[in-house]
């Protein structure tokens, strides 16, 4: 899938496409609808697939402390569109300028001046534009002018209710990871590159593996059993703590660090992926170091208990 970094890398030779545009935050079941109808009118037109995502969020542009926490990054949803087939993504940054665009105004330097779009794909409740006047009417009605055609994609539904990114944030939230995965149509899992630490772990006999989430807060906080894949385990058994450290730091940025059960792996500078299966307690801020070693024990063996109650099976590397 090639990514076009903004605008101004719009080329000729990226005219003529079908399009839709959407934050696609945990590309969730709702958002799979989107792509699977993009991909269809494509493949009937013989042309490429385009999605528009903007960056920041524009609720993170607003407020970065109050917006929702983000279900996945960049480059998780990066490759998550690859996977599905899409064939490009263009991804605009979301400022000032962007902020006070009209839909008119986007329409017209977007899908008819950079884009050359034949038709467009709107989920049935989308709003662009300042005025949030863009929605599938607006569209259409573009559409007779400019000579593309457009089309909704109706809401997706599980268990009588609308699939979104926030009714997923809340199932995370309260750890019902089956509805979780349900709703994503996977497991839910975080991955990213492992950075070097405070070392901490190490010191006290439980060494972990740091992950830059890249983003300000995560969608979930607390203490898990996990499994963990990569380019050198698969599946792994590990507990992960979620959230501040409040132990040892008293940053507001979330992190994510997690310790392999029975493996001495270094994972430092790999990319892996921490899928979350059970919670075992919320973060808790201990008043020593030992214990939190205590804790991490008991946590420890938690996770061990957990996993051969659910009839798994220790992998191999």
């Amino acid at each position: 899938m090639e990514l076009i970094r903004g605008l101004h890398n719009l080329r000729p030779r990226h005219r003529g496409c079908v399009a839709t545009i959407g934050a696609f935050d945990g590309v969730h079941l709702g958002h799979q609808a989107v792509i699977r109808h993009l991909l269809d009118k494509a493949a009937e037109l013989g042309v490429p697939s385009a999605i528009i995502v903007f960056e920041p969020l524009p609720r993170e542009y607003f407020s970065p402390i109050k917006a929702p926490a983000r279900l996945m990054s960049f480059r998780e949803k990066f490759q998550e569109m690859r996977y599905l087939g899409v064939d490009r993504l263009l991804r605009i940054r979301f400022d000032e300028s962007l902020r006070r665009m009209s839909a008119q105004q986007f329409v017209d330097d977007v899908f008819v001046a950079g884009l050359g779009v034949r038709y467009v794909v709107l989920g049935d409740d989308f709003r662009f534009g300042s005025g949030r006047e863009g929605d599938i009417r607006f569209i259409r009605a573009q559409g007779e002018r400019y000579g593309y055609e457009a089309g909704p994609t109706p809401t997706e539904t599980w268990d009588g209710e609308r699939v979104s990114s926030t009714r997923i944030r809340e199932a995370l939230e309260s750890a019902d990871f089956a509805l979780a995965e349900e709703l994503l149509g996977r497991p839910y899992s975080i991955s990213g590159k492992v950075v070097y630490g405070r070392q901490l772990g190490v010191t006290i006999g439980t060494p972990t593996a740091n992950l830059e989430l890249r983003r300000l807060r995560a969608p979930l906080s607390g203490v898990y059993a996990v499994e963990v894949s990569g380019s050198t385990l698969d599946r792994a058994w590990g507990v992960a703590n979620v959230g501040v450290r409040p132990t040892v730091n008293d940053s507001i940025k979330a992190n994510l660090e997690v310790h392999l059960l029975d493996r001495e792996i270094h994972l430092y500078g790999q990319h892996i992926e921490v899928t979350f299966r059970h919670k075992l307690r919320d973060e808790k801020k201990f008043e020593s170091v030992d214990e939190l070693r205590d804790n991490i024990a008991r946590d420890i063996a938690d996770t061990r208990d957990w996993f051969k109650q659910s009839g798994g099976s220790l992998m191999e590397l």
